[in-house]
């Protein structure tokens, strides 16, 4: 069963907007696919609770009182697991021994890019004999700012594959209060959100 870690040791980065359009994704493709959230926020599973009936399913993974991950719902075939922030330890190694893809999303600010670099390492360092695969995703990036510079000047020496950058739009937060992502609309109402999305989706289909 593929298993797709969202993870940023920094809150506020779009950890859970990322991982409830992975999820969503998997689902417009036919897959059975859990969300798990092991976040004590609980965004993922607050958003799967405002999912309509009609929307294609999504299960939920539910973890144990104390945050740690449990078994997936039978059946499941696809699974995305959203992480709170300040993931580390023995939370940090469970989560990541699981993964066989840790996705980090990553905004253009100061703070959030030195706490990414530590964060990194530390994946780097603890993956399983190199196998699980890692990658960014830069989150509400203006591309004309200096800010987004400051960022490409970043990611461009860390050796980590970075997929692409999401532009900072209402549509993200306009579905997100409805239950739903961009998989879940006409094509035609998000074409340019949608094709921001198209090498995460080969990255995560490969």
């Amino acid at each position: 069963m593929p298993v797709v870690l969202v993870a940023n040791p920094k809150g506020g980065v779009g950890k859970s907007t990322l991982a409830t359009h992975i999820a969503g994704y998997m689902a417009s493709r036919g897959h059975a696919v859990m969300l798990g959230d092991i976040d004590r926020q609980q965004s993922s599973r607050l958003w799967l609770g405002l999912r309509p009936s009609q929307a294609r399913q999504i299960l939920s993974w539910e973890a144990s009182e104390d945050g740690s991950v449990v078994r997936p719902p039978r059946g499941t075939t696809h699974a995305v697991i959203d992480t709170p922030a300040g993931l580390h330890g023995s939370r940090f190694k469970e989560a990541l021994a699981l993964a066989d893809k840790v996705l980090v999303p990553l905004q253009p600010s100061i703070f959030d890019i030195y706490a990414t670099r530590d964060f990194l390492d530390k994946l780097l360092a603890n993956r399983h004999a190199g196998k699980t695969q890692i990658a960014l995703v830069g989150m509400r990036v203006d591309a004309r700012t200096l800010a987004a510079d400051r960022l490409r000047e970043f990611v461009s020496g860390l050796g980590v594959p970075v997929l692409g950058e999401l532009r900072d739009t209402q549509n993200y937060v306009q579905l997100a209060a409805r239950g739903l992502t961009l998989f879940d609309i006409a094509p035609g109402r998000v074409q340019r959100d949608l094709e921001q999305w198209q090498p995460i989706i080969d990255w995560l289909d490969a």
